[in-house]
């Protein structure tokens, strides 16, 4: 991988990673369409470490706050029943099935999962999962002649029950395809949540896994054997991050006022195009992979 590489796919992270299409997808179908190497598991972790930063500051003091609760929860009864307390437990709670997963099903997620077949069904699969838990969200409770909006749950109303589903919701995400924030925020839009909150919860749940893999994954960049060396790593990590910034604002101010829709749609059409693409010859499922 050179610099040329790493910087577009840095910005196709940083576009997609917070977006519900899948950035780790779309860094795989990227190098694949362009004839580069697959960049890897590795890659894909590290970069985010980029992604994350840009969430960590975007949210720097809801995140001071829930650490600030929760830290004092652990000396002070009553604070155990504050909102950014619970939080801050049930995030750590939520990272547990996604890191349990990943450390089982390590070699499948650095190999056969990258198959661009299973990434086209993810795609397809998540995309009709997310449409219908959107329909769900805004679809009214009849109330006689008329119909009035579902009432739904925001961040205080989360539950141990929820904070559980949730982390497991985020496994799904371990397959390319799938994507983490759409995994998450169908789960939370299922289990009643507003579009707003499922995302930012999305969000600060996805930090601590998403950072621990990237830290995880810092030993397979450069050195002999690596698919990818630091240069062109680090010079995506930060584009990366610029990037990711200006997409978390985006995203947060469009789900507040519209559907998922279009999303939904561009998984589809992404997903039935990249089946085509398979099935006519032009690229190979384990296009770029080490010994393609």
């Amino acid at each position: 991988m050179n610099f040329f590489e790493g910087t577009v796919l840095g910005l196709v992270q940083g576009l997609t990673e917070f977006l519900p299409v899948s950035s780790s997808a779309h860094l795989r179908i990227t190098a694949a369409l362009a004839g580069w190497d697959d960049p890897g598991a590795a890659f894909t972790a590290v970069t985010q470490i980029g992604t994350e930063t840009a969430v960590l500051i975007y949210f720097r003091r809801d995140i001071a706050r829930i650490v600030r609760a929760w830290a004092l929860s652990w000396t002070r009864r009553e604070m155990r029943k504050d909102t950014d307390a619970r939080i801050g437990w049930l995030v750590i709670l939520g990272t547990i099935p996604i890191g349990l997963l990943g450390v089982i099903f390590q070699d499948a997620i650095e190999g056969p999962f990258r198959d661009l077949r299973l990434i086209a069904t993810t795609l397809i699969v998540l995309g009709l999962i997310l449409g219908g838990a959107d329909w769900y969200a805004s679809k009214g409770r009849p109330r006689g002649r008329h119909s009035l909006p579902r009432p739904r749950k925001t961040l205080p109303d989360l539950s141990v029950r929820d904070g559980l589903l949730y982390g497991l919701a985020q496994s799904a995400a371990l397959i390319p395809g799938v994507s983490r924030s759409g995994a998450t925020i169908s789960g939370g839009l299922l289990l009643g949540y507003t579009r707003e909150a499922a995302a930012r919860y999305s969000f600060l749940l996805a930090m601590p896994a998403v950072l621990a893999s990237g830290v995880f994954e810092l030993k397979s960049i450069g050195g002999d054997g690596a698919q990818v060396s630091w240069g062109p790593t680090i010079a995506a990590t930060i584009v990366a991050f610029a990037t990711g910034y200006a997409a978390i604002a985006w995203f947060l101010r469009y789900i507040s006022t519209r559907s998922f829709a279009p999303f939904v749609l561009y998984r589809v059409a992404l997903g039935l195009l990249l089946l085509a693409l398979l099935a006519g010859g032009a690229i190979s499922a384990d296009a770029g992979a080490p010994g393609d």
